[in-house]
């Protein structure tokens, strides 16, 4: 899905809110609410500024600025909020680099991928029929 289908669906179902979703490093779900006319294309390519030092164990208030950058493959309407609500995961970046925040599980787990993909160590499944399931039969002692 790309940034104007996502913009396409907020006029459609009249969309009054965006939810921007991550995780914390312990697996918390968070979130930030924007009203949707925040959002317009420059919104898929600049992120959301946020407060990093509200999540714990992220950032100190000193330097407490991160980007939420949406993903807009994942945009789905919420279909148990009263309000229309659309709602998106984001990647948490670094507002300097954008690079991905290394404790944002999610660039985490994209890193990872990228390293497997690279070297070559997880490119290929192994193949099912090599791991078939044989019945277990237990054996007893004296039978």
């Amino acid at each position: 899905m790309s940034a104007e289908h996502v913009l396409t669906m907020l006029n459609e179902h009249e969309v009054k809110f965006v939810d921007l979703r991550f995780t914390d490093t312990k697996g918390k779900e968070q979130h930030v609410t924007i009203p949707a006319h925040q959002v317009n294309a420059e919104f898929f390519e600049e992120g959301k500024m946020f407060d990093g030092s509200s999540i714990g164990g992220w950032k100190g208030i000193n330097e407490s600025d991160m980007v939420l950058m949406p993903d807009a493959s994942t945009a789905v309407i919420d279909p148990f909020f009263a309000d229309s609500t659309l709602i998106i995961r984001c990647d948490i970046l670094e507002p300097g680099t954008l690079q991905g925040y290394d404790r944002d599980p999610r660039s985490i787990a994209k890193r990872a991928e990228d390293y497997l993909r690279a070297t070559g160590i997880a490119d290929r499944l192994p193949a099912r029929d090599r791991y078939r399931y044989r019945r277990y039969r237990p054996v007893w002692a004296g039978t």
